[in-house]
């Protein structure tokens, strides 16, 4: 689901040269295969080795490799050209960090690479080199036809990036750049030992240094317009089961250059002017066509009220309008012309969120574009102005009176009043309602009269929900069978039918059944399944089985032990480690799941113990569960609710002994004896 945004190739690796994560993947078995054999030869430069004796602090384990020397030098030559030289070495330590030997550095029509250069120093041996004329060229757009771009990547492998041994390269580049502002990315997930960073400006022209995740650090001054920083000792960012998202963590400068005079052009000092920049990008690309209205009035014809018209358009745009991306230049921030889109019936989230405001406007809808990051957390309200979203949505102003409690996504405007938030790219979920990685976010709200962080809101936990209902007969032999109903809202439902759309086989359209009972279950047979409301969006998802399980009971000399939690476990571990959590938990909505198991116990037996009630309720999360004997009948049921997204590490212990509690009752059996 979330791989289903917009966004812009460039901006993960504009001030540096590592690489994308999902491109990094792509890319290593490529690589193997299409670059020359590496050669030795041509001794790596003195800056190189002159870190091969540098001192380095003890690492455990887990650190793969350190980046003993990174030099960043920014010359801003004009408004519209920028060089960039870059210098990195690394040392590997473990395996793992030989990754760093693969270098990939991106261009474009408006991005031009000068040099590029790459060495080892191996630990013996000698220095290897490889340079421009050594490397591949790789484009960004998928074999699928989803992402077209002219963003490509020159790509080195530098040979040898073995434990112990040194690899670094240095590249130049020259550009013309969309806005006035760069980024200094100075934390990853490797510890640094030393990183410099160098900012020449023309004469007059000033700059504004932004910090995000760490304390503000004074430039050195040399003269000239120049502004230099050193930092020492960055530690890496350690990965932690339900963390933040790396761009919310990662330390880092935010650099917005201003013309003599503190004139901004095509940069911004503040959420406000960002939003001029989009108003002027998107400028009258948003005016509808001849075949546009005639649309619209087709698609409205027939519905009376205002919502009912509002409905009909935004499932138009989520699953007539193909998702495609054509990224080029600087359509990696503006959309397409609305007519365009239609036209073509194909385009990206900002093309389709552009697109429904063309066709809402038709009905006397007035709406807004929004910039929003896929992954909460990456943006907040003490983030400054920078290009840090890959996502655009729209929001709607509701008419005066228009009130329905299918429009949960909405907030009071101070000055815009009631507005609604809807994604049009994704199709799973229905108009009035977000995805939960949206729920609780901040976006960039675009008005004619500039830009505004806002929150979007988070929607009741009775939205994103799980509700199963398990009717089942235990027999002499211990053998569990019955029916199981379960029914899916929200994200929930919407991530089954996102799955449902990528098998082929009949036979794993119930794979989340198995997976579920082989969780739980010792041993089973699926006896029936069925699906409900596959795609129905409106509707809840939902799924009828039956299945037995042998041996389900357990004999404890003349009794007999049933676990009441049939299925279905909450309880998660990844809390139980000795590292102390260094960074918040994170949900990925707000969740209210419920359980209700009856079981039929076998004649000749009664009830001899009950698991005890509980309780539990945490602020963040609740979890509450009873065991109840109706005459022959044990009758299980549990509520598991998260209600706030985000646990913050002062609280991670709480956590962790909610989850102890949840383990406890999922252990607990009931105990049968003969009846008398």
């Amino acid at each position: 689901m979330r791989s289903k945004s917009c966004c812009n190739p460039e901006q993960p690796v504009r001030a540096t040269s590592r690489l994308p994560g999902l491109f990094l993947v792509w890319l290593v078995p490529c690589i193997l295969l299409c670059v020359p054999n590496a050669f030795a030869g041509g001794d790596a430069p003195p800056w190189m080795h002159a870190l091969v004796s540098a001192p380095l602090p003890t690492y455990d384990e887990k650190t793969d490799a350190v980046l003993l020397y990174s030099e960043t030098n920014v010359t801003v030559l004009s408004a519209d050209r920028i060089k960039t030289q870059v210098r990195e070495a690394y040392k590997i330590l473990r395996p793992n960090g030989r990754h760093h030997g693969t270098l990939g550095v991106y261009f474009n029509p408006q991005r031009k690479i000068k040099t590029l250069h790459g060495w080892c120093i191996p630990a013996q041996g000698k220095d290897y080199e490889v340079k421009d004329k050594d490397g591949v060229e790789r484009s960004s757009s998928t074999d699928g036809g989803e992402l077209i771009s002219d963003v490509k990547y020159k790509v080195l492998q530098i040979p040898a990036p073995d434990p112990g041994n040194i690899v670094g390269y240095e590249y130049e580049t020259e550009e013309q750049p969309f806005f006035l502002q760069e980024m200094w990315h100075f934390q990853d997930l490797d510890p640094v030992r030393e990183t410099h960073y160098s900012l020449q400006l023309p004469a007059g022209w000033e700059y504004k240094a932004s910090w995000l995740n760490h304390e503000e650090v004074a430039p050195v001054q040399p003269g000239g317009n120049v502004s230099q920083w050193v930092l020492h000792d960055v530690k890496g960012i350690r990965r932690e089961p339900e963390m933040p998202p790396r761009d919310g963590v990662a330390g880092s400068m935010i650099v917005s250059f201003f013309l003599p005079g503190g004139r901004a052009l095509n940069g911004f000092a503040n959420w406000a002017d960002m939003g001029k920049w989009y108003t002027n990008l998107i400028g009258g690309r948003v005016e509808a066509s001849a075949e546009i209205k005639q649309q619209v009035g087709a698609l409205t014809a027939s519905k009376i009220s205002t919502l009912q018209k509002m409905q009909a358009l935004a499932a138009f745009v989520q699953r007539d309008i193909r998702y495609v991306a054509i990224e080029l230049g600087i359509g990696g921030w503006q959309p397409h012309p609305a007519p365009d889109v239609y036209a073509r019936r194909y385009g990206d989230c900002k093309d389709k969120a552009n697109l429904l405001r063309s066709m809402l406007r038709e009905i006397g809808i007035d709406t807004y574009h929004v910039a929003i990051y896929t992954e909460r957390g990456a943006i907040t309200l003490q983030t400054p102005a920078h290009h840090g979203f890959n996502h655009a949505i729209l929001a709607i102003k509701l008419p005066e009176g228009l009130t329905d409690p299918s429009l949960v996504a909405t907030i009071d405007h101070p000055k815009l009043g009631r507005i609604l938030f809807f994604d049009p790219t994704n199709d799973l979920i229905p108009f009035g309602q977000l995805p939960g990685y949206l729920q609780a976010n901040y976006g960039l709200l675009v008005t004619p009269e500039g830009g505004e962080l806002v929150a979007l809101p988070q929607q009741p936990s009775t939205m994103n929900s799980i509700s199963r209902t398990a009717h089942l007969t235990l027999d002499m032999k211990g053998t569990l069978k019955g029916e199981v109903q379960e029914r899916r809202l929200g994200e929930r439902a919407a991530s089954e039918r996102w799955r449902l759309r990528t098998i082929s086989r009949d036979t794993d359209r119930i794979k989340p059944i198995e997976e579920l009972l082989a969780g739980s279950l010792g041993s089973f047979q699926i006896t029936k399944a069925t699906l409900l409301n596959a795609q129905q969006t409106d509707q809840p998802f939902g799924f009828n089985y039956s299945f037995e399980s042998p041996n389900y009971a357990k004999n404890a000399g003349n009794l007999i032990l049933v676990r009441p939690r049939v299925i279905g476990q909450k309880a998660l571990a990844f809390l139980e480690t000795k590292e102390a959590r260094k960074f918040p938990i994170e949900f990925e909505e707000p969740t209210r799941d419920t359980d209700s198991f009856e079981i039929t116990i076998p004649p000749g037996y009664v009830v001899d113990d009950i698991p005890p009630a509980v309780d539990a309720d945490y602020g963040f999360a609740s979890y509450h569960s009873k065991t109840v004997v109706t005459g022959n009948v044990v009758d299980y049921s549990r509520t598991f609710e998260v209600k706030e997204l985000s646990v913050p590490v002062s609280r991670a212990d709480d956590l962790k002994k909610f989850y102890r509690i949840i383990a406890t009752d999922e252990r607990n059996s009931v105990v049968l004896r003969p009846s008398p």
